[in-house]
């Protein structure tokens, strides 16, 4: 059975399955993605811990999920660059510079936001 074959439950069951590969792929392949676990499971209980609203925790929580969705997506694009071919291009080496850019926007946005939120609590 095909994957665009699968149907209601079974799609939802087959889709959650390809992910968990993916998150498996990500945390053996690169160390960014694992030292960002690392990070989320300390930051994680200091975010549920720390006195203050529930919409500045969820805040405190989406800036630390956005920095790992963010890395996985540059991930994604620096595989497929890479199954590409090994030899340099411009456009290549572009794609995999604004997947690094993006990685790094969202690092300085969860920053901000802790140092904006932690602190006054």
């Amino acid at each position: 059975m095909m994957k665009s074959d699968v149907k209601g439950w079974r799609r939802w069951i087959a889709a959650t399955r390809y992910s968990w590969q993916g998150l498996k792929a990500g945390w053996q392949s690169e160390a960014a993605i694992r030292q960002e676990v690392v990070a989320m499971l300390v930051l994680v209980p200091v975010a549920l811990l720390v006195d203050v609203s529930a919409g500045e925790r969820a805040m405190l929580l989406l800036a630390l999920s956005l920095v790992l969705i963010v890395e996985l997506l540059n991930t994604g694009i620096e595989t497929v660059v890479d199954r590409l071919g090994a030899e340099f291009h411009e456009l290549s080496g572009k794609a995999k510079d604004l997947g690094s850019a993006a990685v790094l926007l969202a690092l300085l946005t969860a920053t901000a936001v802790w140092l904006l939120i932690v602190p006054a609590s």
